[in-house]
């Protein structure tokens, strides 16, 4: 039945999709695998994209030739830019989307692409010869063979469902669990672990009362993640707002004797920074309300989302609790909230290519690693996909650096440090983040991306385009002079102060309080001078000179930094002949074996002392 395949992809989430389509769009002959096709790239938890720091990952994807940002947007219902109040650095592009249009965009996308094979089957075991992975074996009993295989299992591995005192086997509600893998990878000298994320009821729209609630609109001027020109909507639907109070915490307690979480039945760690309900009322028991986000699950369906309502109490307790929440005293559910367990292998077992370490040409993507978030999870697959691909035609990986991506940091964190519990990025996890914005991931990007076959001619067209557009728009701010009767009408208009002198373009612009887009509005001058140029250069020329100070600084400590990611570190570097290293130091040396003395500085628990023994050692 099944012909020799280059990649097998187990697993059709956000990662495997990526996944997939890189490694086709690359030239590799790809199967994916998946337990059910009704469900591929189906958005478990709530139907969004993006926000604080996951917008710029999905921006990168989109830079890189991954289908992420495109799909978002074309199933946007709508667009928020968060963050606007501080520096572009923070600014941070989200989606709330149509769940059913979103996978069907995914499929429809997959299907069109090229060398993407589709089977449903479950994947219980590895075909593994002389430590190298050459295909896998179906839960129907088949043998497929593949030069490289990537697991985006997701929460499927040996899935535990929880409602209170209920326990269902499961890796997504209605769907059965992963079995086979996880033990098979054990055998093989793999260490794993468990984790556990939640998920919210989801409600009937039409039992909501919304005027007792917030109303959140979309931008008024609707943007985008991808670079292409994706056809967007013309319209939005609104999301609302409501909170919890002191009855609702009081009638949630009634359910914690037999609240899954408290009572032990879960043992992994769940996600810090997206509690449960009952999680936020024991930690923060000073708190009389918590936030409730109202997010309508698309166009054409009354389902609702209830974005911070997470939990795994009885159904009952979420029930009663729900109702007596602002807007929602007549609540009906379409399922109850509930939380899910399951195994994932610690990140340190693998390579910067997301391949591991134990088995040659076998990749791990997603919350296999131990990530928590559909934008973590499909950056994974980008890169398992690229780099599966580079395998298997020997050729050179892509490996990107903390002064590149998110997607960098993302992986070196994970590869560097570990993580006992879910791991979500932040704009805080990335030092160089003034560098790594969401408007510059196309120019930082897509020159890799298309060297390597995967980014097309029209996108580096486009981004080439943007490029010299930016340079001349700099140009014009740097030469234009603004006489004082030009420019001080707009500076009485924003209560600025006014001048007495000829002033350029770019002086004026480094006033807080003073915005190009603005300048444009009402001075024909500069309207003028800029006519013809896109928003998106004309908006990028501008942060360029406003931030040019930080730019150069975070630059300038990018230079000092490379200078250790540039000492590489021999691959079987015995760190235990080195008596001045402390016996931890050279514990977490030896298992994490760091590629580069940078590398090495950043694995918990190595401190910059062990680092100056390590640079006098290897004769530094």
């Amino acid at each position: 039945m099944f012909q020799a395949y280059d990649i097998i992809v187990v697993g059709a989430g956000h990662a495997g999709c990526e996944a997939a389509a890189a490694a086709a769009n690359m030239g590799s002959k790809v199967l994916l695998v998946t337990m059910n096709m009704q469900t591929i790239a189906q958005m478990s938890c709530n139907p969004a994209m993006g926000g604080i720091a996951k917008g710029q990952i999905v921006r990168e994807i989109d830079a890189l030739g991954g289908y992420s940002g495109i799909v978002s947007d074309a199933s946007m219902i709508q667009f928020r830019m968060l963050n606007r109040s501080k520096g572009p650095a923070m600014w941070s592009p989200r989606t709330q989307n149509d769940r059913m249009l979103f996978a069907q965009k995914w499929r429809e996308m997959l299907e069109n692409t090229p060398n993407v094979d589709f089977y449903q089957d479950m994947v219980r075991e590895l075909v593994v010869e002389n430590n190298k992975v050459t295909g896998v074996v179906t839960g129907l009993g088949h043998t497929i063979k593949a030069k490289a295989v990537v697991l985006t299992n997701g929460t499927f591995l040996n899935g535990v469902i929880h409602i209170g005192e209920k326990r269902l086997g499961g890796g997504r509600v209605a769907e059965r669990a992963a079995q086979g893998l996880t033990e098979q990878l054990v055998s093989l000298g793999f260490e794993s672990d468990r984790l556990k994320t939640g998920t919210p009821p989801r409600v009937d729209g039409r039992s909501l009362d919304y005027s007792k609630m917030e109303e959140q609109k979309g931008d008024e001027e609707i943007g985008s993640f991808s670079y292409l020109d994706v056809e967007r909507p013309k319209e939005q639907r609104s999301c609302w707002i409501t909170y919890t109070n002191q009855e609702v915490h009081d009638l949630l307690k009634t359910g914690f004797d037999r609240s899954p979480m408290f009572t032990g039945r879960i043992e992994g760690v769940g996600p810090r920074y997206c509690p449960s309900i009952e999680d936020k009322i024991n930690r923060f028991a000073e708190r009389d309300r918590h936030q409730l986000f109202v997010e309508p699950e698309g166009w054409n369906t009354v389902e609702i989302y209830v974005n911070g309502f997470s939990t795994s109490l009885p159904e009952e307790v979420q029930y009663e609790a729900l109702r007596k929440v602002q807007g929602f005293e007549n609540v009906r559910f379409f399922r109850p909230g509930y939380a899910i367990e399951y195994d994932f292998f610690p990140p340190t077992q693998l390579s910067y290519t997301l391949e591991t370490k134990a088995i040659e040409n076998l990749f791990f993507a997603g919350q296999i690693n131990g990530t928590t978030g559909y934008e973590e999870a499909a950056c994974q697959g980008l890169m398992a996909g690229i780099n599966a691909h580079q395998k298997v035609i020997n050729d050179a990986p892509l490996i990107l650096k903390r002064s590149e991506a998110y997607i960098g940091v993302l992986i070196d964190d994970l590869i560097s440090k570990g993580t006992q519990e879910p791991y979500r990025m932040f704009t805080s996890r990335a030092e160089f983040r003034t560098l790594l914005r969401q408007d510059n991931a196309d120019l930082r990007l897509t020159e890799t991306s298309y060297r390597m076959g995967l980014a097309t001619e029209g996108r580096m067209q486009k981004m080439l385009k943007k490029r010299r557009e930016v340079e001349e728009v700099k140009t014009i701010l740097s030469t234009t002079a603004m006489e004082p009767a030009e420019i001080n009408p707009f500076f009485e208009s924003i209560e600025s102060a006014s001048i007495n002198e000829k002033q350029k373009l770019e002086k004026i612009i480094l006033r807080p309080n003073v915005q190009l887009h603005d300048i444009m509005k009402q001075v024909p001058k500069v309207e003028e001078a800029l006519k013809g140029y896109e928003e998106e250069a004309v908006e990028q020329a501008e942060i360029q000179v406003k931030y040019q100070v930080y730019i150069d600084k975070e630059k300038e400590l990018v230079n000092r930094m490379s200078q250790m990611e540039n000492l590489a570190i021999p691959e079987h570097f015995d760190y235990k002949r080195i008596i001045a290293l402390g016996a931890e130091a050279r514990e977490k040396l030896t298992k994490a074996k760091p590629r580069t003395l940078g590398q090495a500085s950043r694995i918990s628990g190595i401190n910059p002392s062990d680092v100056q023994i390590l640079m006098i050692y290897m004769g530094r």
